[in-house]
């Protein structure tokens, strides 16, 4: 009798060891546990942690609920003012209510996807090319509200959404530098007149001062000879100022010559 106790026992602690095995599961901390029984979902959500379900009847799915980097494969299209470009972009998004991402969608990961390539195209049809150049903060808002809308229904949380890179074609690229390049001339000109009506000023200020004081010509002189000296040059070229010319006219008429009597 005891030994058929023994083995009635060792049988039973065989199977409630096969049931625990069977029944026992673990959530992680980053996951939720969805529960279905009998394909129904059923109870609340379970938390990270240790958890028991019933085997053979009820079914536990479990859901990431971490950050997810889905990267957008670049889209062609062609912008507002008529120029085809390639733009790529990532979507940062994660699961807000575990139960809704597996019930409501059949992959909400796909989903996501095709919803951003989507809209990433709808973005590229309605900017100017000076906005996704320049502008991307604004088209990173819109198209992060174009991806959010549906996927609320979902149980995903759009976290973010950036434009990584845009493609020109080469030739709007060559365009681009040519216009570039003009635009750097003109503000190069424009420095250099200033400059030249800057210098023509003073220069007309340094001849006025001159003109009223005779001796500050000769200094400019002395000083244009000491300049030239210094370069070490074996010829020296030595300018003759005209005020010089009028100076020697004017003494002339001043003290004109005597006229010699005829012998």
């Amino acid at each position: 009798m005891v030994p058929e106790l023994v083995t009635a026992a060792v049988a039973v602690g065989t199977a409630g060891l096969v049931y625990v095995a069977s029944a026992a599961r673990v959530v992680k901390q980053y996951e939720r546990g969805v529960l279905f029984r009998l394909g129904r979902l059923g109870g609340d959500v379970r938390g990270p942690g240790f958890t028991m379900i019933v085997p053979f009847v009820d079914r536990l799915a479990k859901i990431n609920m971490q950050i997810v980097t889905l990267p957008i494969p670049a889209q062609e299209g062609i912008t507002r003012d008529n120029v085809t470009v390639r733009v790529d972009a990532v979507v940062y998004f994660k699961v807000i209510d575990a139960a809704a991402a597996l019930v409501n969608v059949e992959d909400y990961k796909f989903a996501v996807s095709q919803m951003a390539q989507t809209s990433l195209r709808s973005i590229i049809g309605k900017s100017d090319l000076d906005d996704l150049l320049s502008n991307r903060e604004k088209l990173n808002q819109g198209l992060e509200l174009m991806i959010d809308s549906p996927a609320i229904g979902w149980g995903v949380q759009i976290d973010r959404v950036e434009i990584k890179d845009v493609s020109l074609p080469e030739s709007m690229k060559r365009s681009m530098a040519r216009q570039a390049e003009a635009d750097r001339e003109r503000r190069a000109r424009i420095i250099n007149a200033d400059a030249e009506l800057q210098a023509s000023k003073k220069l007309a200020e340094a001849a006025k001062e001159m003109s009223e004081q005779p001796a500050a010509l000769q200094l400019r002189l002395l000083q244009t000879v000491v300049a030239v000296a210094a370069e070490k040059n074996s010829t020296l070229v030595l300018p003759f100022p005209v005020e010089l010319l009028r100076f020697l006219e004017k003494a002339q008429e001043q003290h004109p010559p005597k006229p010699q009597l005829e012998k």
